[in-house]
């Protein structure tokens, strides 16, 4: 299965190389894995000679896509989301740049020959258990180059960040990179009694892939709106520093004090039920933090004893309408995400319960809201602010046929 992939990934690679300019937009995620696939793209496309401008993104929200196809002849990358909407950027490019797509989650094919969607699911891969987006990321470069196989332990850290583990070891693709940094004296694999665990081994000292992975899923979402992401990259690239580790710590007793306070609200009665699902809604509560954060607090507690572990949860959270490095945008919209128990985890996987995957984006499409990147045991979507209880109610409608 890896082989029509990366013979995708030649074609594309030949594409850019014959690409008359050579200054790319990298668009990425600001999660562990989306800030390791932006880490390992920007190293790699700077080797080849491109000139780089990278933005991190929360979503590749709708009103922020018409901003970067104001331009023509342009190099247009997206890490780690944009699988989904290979078709909507295909319309809204309308042939004018050479669009790059490296992502894992659920996608749509596109057939337009200027939009190369690289999406290991549409070459028989799952997207949520065998190759992350920066294990697909660091399979590109590597293609690209094979001195890029330095890049290995960045993927291992993406890979460790998004949970993509069977039987507590990272298993399917992802043991590629694993594979490599250890073969280059870069990370030594620790085998516990349950399991893998992933050390890297810096100039610092050895440092567990899953505290990295921590570290930046607290930069690049709790401090997306304090430049965090940026920090993240430099963190995935050069090692964490005196300032990361204050901003870190910082950022980090942030949101465990916003979470504790949350918690209490929820544990106070501010949750709410219905056949199928519990839900809730912090509005701006969780501001200067990033959207991703409403992600992270469902995952947080998604097995508390106060929660129902047989219905689905939800979360919602406004969007600013400032989007970094693209100013005012006027959102007007809000974020849910989606998680499961472990119980509903188990349900999903054989097939008794609907997964998130298929649920979420069904009822948000019905309601004219955006879909981009989701999984089966974790989904995340935007609608229209106002529309929260209409989308609680089509997702009844779905789960009772």
């Amino acid at each position: 299965m890896i082989n029509p992939f990366i013979r995708a990934v030649e074609k594309s690679i030949r594409a850019l190389d014959e690409w008359p300019h050579k200054k790319i937009q990298l668009f990425h995620h600001n999660d562990a894995d989306g800030l390791s696939s932006g880490a390992i793209l920007l190293r790699a496309f700077e080797r080849a000679g491109f000139d780089v401008r990278r933005v991190c993104l929360e979503k590749t929200y709708p009103a922020v896509l018409n901003r970067i196809f104001e331009g023509s002849e342009q190099i247009l990358v997206f890490a780690d989301f944009a699988g989904r909407i290979a078709p909507l950027l295909s319309e809204l490019n309308q042939k004018r740049n050479l669009i790059l797509i490296l992502d894992h989650h659920v996608p749509r094919p596109c057939q337009d020959p200027t939009v190369y969607n690289l999406n290991p699911e549409l070459f028989g891969l799952k997207g949520d258990r065998d190759i992350t987006a920066s294990t697909a990321c660091y399979l590109f470069a590597r293609t690209m180059r094979a001195s890029n196989r330095d890049l290995a332990p960045v993927a291992v850290i993406g890979a460790v960040g998004d949970g993509f583990f069977t039987d507590n070891r990272l298993a399917g693709h992802n043991r590629y990179p694993v594979q490599d940094a250890v073969r280059q004296g870069l990370l030594e694999v620790k085998v516990r009694a349950r399991g893998e665990r992933y050390v890297l081994n810096t100039p610092a000292g050895p440092i567990p892939c899953e505290e990295l992975s921590d570290y930046l899923d607290t930069l690049g979402a709790a401090g997306y709106y304090q430049r965090g992401p940026e920090m993240g990259i430099r963190v995935c690239l050069q090692g964490p520093s005196a300032e990361s580790d204050r901003v870190f710590k910082g950022l980090k007793d942030t949101q465990t004090a916003v979470f504790e306070e949350e918690m209490s609200r929820l544990q106070a009665g501010a949750l709410k039920r219905t056949p199928h699902l519990q839900w809730f809604h912090v509005k701006d509560r969780f501001a200067p933090m990033g959207v991703k954060m409403i992600g992270t607090f469902c995952r947080h507690i998604k097995d508390k004893d106060y929660l129902d572990s047989k219905r689905y949860l939800a979360g919602f959270q406004w969007v600013p309408d400032e989007i970094p490095d693209f100013g005012d945008i006027g959102m007007n919209q809000v974020k849910i995400s989606m998680r499961v128990s472990a119980y509903l985890e188990g349900e999903v996987r054989k097939g008794s319960a609907i997964g998130l995957n298929a649920l979420l984006p069904e009822a948000t499409n019905r309601l004219g809201g955006f879909s981009d990147a989701c999984h089966s045991l974790a989904a995340a979507t935007t609608i229209t602010i106002g529309k929260e209880e209409a989308l609680i109610e089509e997702m009844e409608k779905i789960l009772s046929r």
